[in-house]
């Protein structure tokens, strides 16, 4: 789509890309988004494209993100053996609901930035207890949980001109046991729900990550495997209101879905037949 009301695209120096922010900006990386609907409150694009930002960078400590990082890029990456979690990666490449034309283009941290309840790489980073650095326009920096970026539906914690510049995983939780399941109305239609369970190797702990049915994403950590009943219960005190509700789903559809795939994930993992 067109946008008629812009009159400027800029780029901006690696240290301080959101410098001169003002009112009718926005970032501009791939755009699939962006030129998707139509934007009448904006007149500058603020382009990232050319910032140079390493896609994935792989260490001992973990594997960090560039926020520019594509989807196509991500699902192409050769994780580590050792990184069994990252089997997630391909997996939640694979929720988006999109042609091999966005994936060339949609950018990891745009997903993210877009905060809809349904973004799978919203899912895949908290799953994965991800921390996110944040540049604010006059360059500095600060850190914040991947689980408490997103507050609800297209909504975050960015303020005026801040940006996503990198998303950092810890090696610990890639190379966790890890177990997803999803639920769309349709074959590649948008998740209703999207739930991952992790667990440390050599241990009964489990980490539950519940998206897509929220408004924002739900964490439920256990140190031991949980009853049935107990994880039930669980779900069931996850506060009315964050209860999405959609074309795809109504809050108590979510609910009951969630319930279900969190009752798989846990027997599953359970069973111990995981690497």
């Amino acid at each position: 789509m067109d946008l008629n009301t812009i009159t400027e695209v800029v780029r901006r120096p690696l240290d301080r890309p959101g410098a001169d922010w003002r009112e009718g900006d926005a970032w501009l990386a791939g755009g699939t988004w962006l030129f998707s609907v139509e934007q009448p409150d904006l007149r500058r694009l603020v382009d990232l494209t050319a910032l140079g930002w390493d896609p994935l960078v792989p260490s001992h400590a973990g594997l960090e993100i560039g926020a520019t990082c594509t989807i196509r890029e991500l699902y192409s990456f050769a994780y580590p053996k050792d990184w069994i979690a990252g089997a997630l990666f391909p997996k939640s490449c694979e929720a988006f609901l999109s042609s091999f034309k966005v994936w060339n283009s949609a950018t990891v941290g745009g997903n993210i930035c877009l905060s809809l309840p349904a973004g799978p790489m919203i899912t895949l980073t908290v799953a994965l207890e991800a921390r996110y650095e944040l540049w604010a326009p006059d360059g500095s920096p600060r850190t914040v949980d991947a689980l408490d970026f997103v507050t609800g539906d297209h909504e975050n914690v960015l303020g005026p001109g801040e940006i996503l510049r990198r998303i950092d995983i810890p090696v610990h939780a890639l190379r966790k046991r890890a177990v997803h399941r999803r639920f769309t109305l349709t074959r590649l239609g948008r998740s209703t729900v999207f739930l991952v369970g992790t667990q440390t190797l050599g241990t009964s702990d489990l980490l539950l990550t519940v998206t897509a049915g929220t408004t924002r994403p739900v964490r439920m950590a256990f140190s031991a495997m949980p009853d049935a009943s107990t994880l039930r219960q669980s779900i069931d005190a996850v506060p009315a209101g964050l209860w999405f509700a959609d074309a795809n789903g109504t809050p108590d559809h979510r609910r009951h879905l969630t319930k279900h795939f969190a009752e798989e994930i846990r027997r599953e993992l359970s069973a111990g037949d995981l690497p």
